[in-house]
């Protein structure tokens, strides 16, 4: 075989050789190729889909800012407060039979732009409260059927001297089909028990005590019961439900249930958010480890006309105000 002849072999061999690698790439590379396009193409339907849900679900409070605020803030750059509104709208409640239905579980969230944290304080439903919107006390739970959202944020921003920048409404359905959309939550149950579901079939869940996987009857069943300890103890489950779903929605596993989960929420929440301001808070899950702190208040039962309330430790009450006040970075 001639000199020129083993060249051209050697150069052919080359040739396969790199023809081969080439495939080899591109059979890496492709796959790769259509994930990073199917991501990025599943990622703006969901913006879009996102989009859209928070135009239907936005309401707003009437407010140009709270009136405890010398200017309009701003989440993408002010640490802000939002007020979370659990109300049961189940036809089987006899307090929503006139339309008017009470406020279930409130929770006051306070956001800190510059370390990325949030706080959560729990205030009981039978809080014994002046509520602006009737001119008297009462339990805060009746705030939101004597005026909706806008006398609920008065009667908080009242009681603890916190402007309420924004809120969100969610009705117990919207709990039930996020929780399950994502695909239950890890949860440490205290104690057995037996509970009504959202269509208050009575004792339709029962739980036995212990960590375990919770789907989303399961988990409003512990969010809601307060039949072996009291109002302050069910605030704190509350307060844990919602860390337990925030790690589960920022979880790898759950990027691609966020289309339902979105669809979930839209059909079940009013907000006076829109698109742009709750874009501003996606650096609070992108930072890193997100910062969450429960708050409670404490009291003590009281009985008022032979009605019950819960009547506010002072002490608690100012000491958390404080807290979130600094929090804010309030003068």
């Amino acid at each position: 075989m001639s000199k020129s002849d083993n060249n051209i072999r050697s150069e052919r061999r080359k040739r396969n050789k790199k023809s081969k690698k080439r495939k080899r790439i591109l059979f890496i590379l492709v796959p790769l190729a259509l994930l990073l396009i199917g991501s990025t193409v599943y990622a703006v339907n969901l913006v879009n889909k996102a989009e859209t849900t928070a135009a239907n679900s936005y309401e707003s409070d009437g407010r140009e800012k709270s009136e405890l605020r010398d200017e309009a803030v701003d989440p993408s750059e002010d640490h802000v407060s939002i007020l979370f509104i659990g109300v049961d709208d189940s036809e089987h409640r006899e307090e929503n039979n006139s339309g008017a239905s009470r406020s279930d579980a409130l929770i006051l969230a306070t956001l800190n732009k510059d370390d990325s944290s949030v706080k959560l304080l729990s205030i009981p439903r039978d809080s014994y409260v002046y509520i602006p919107e009737v001119g008297y006390e009462d339990k805060i739970t009746h705030a939101h059927a004597f005026g909706g959202a806008t006398a609920t944020i008065e009667t908080v921003e009242n009681l603890l001297d916190i402007p309420v920048d924004y809120y969100v409404r969610l009705n117990f359905n919207a709990f039930v089909d996020v929780v399950d959309e994502l695909g239950g939550i890890t949860f440490d149950v205290p104690y057995e028990f037996y509970e009504s579901n959202s269509a208050d079939e009575k004792n339709a869940i029962h739980l036995f005590a212990g960590e375990q996987e919770l789907d989303g009857e399961e988990a409003l069943a512990i969010a809601r019961t307060r039949k072996l300890d009291n109002d302050l103890e069910r605030g704190k489950r509350q307060q844990e439900v919602i860390k337990a779903i925030a790690n589960k929605a920022t979880s790898l596993s759950s990027v691609f249930k966020y289309d339902n989960v979105i669809e979930a929420v839209g059909d079940n929440m009013s907000t006076s958010l829109t698109f742009d301001q709750m874009k501003s808070f996606i650096s609070y899950g992108t930072s890193g480890d997100l910062d969450i702190e429960t708050l409670n208040l404490t009291g003590n039962d009281m009985m008022l006309n032979e009605i019950y309330y819960f009547g506010l430790d002072d002490t608690v009450l100012e000491e958390n105000k404080q807290i979130l006040q600094e929090h804010l970075d309030l003068d």
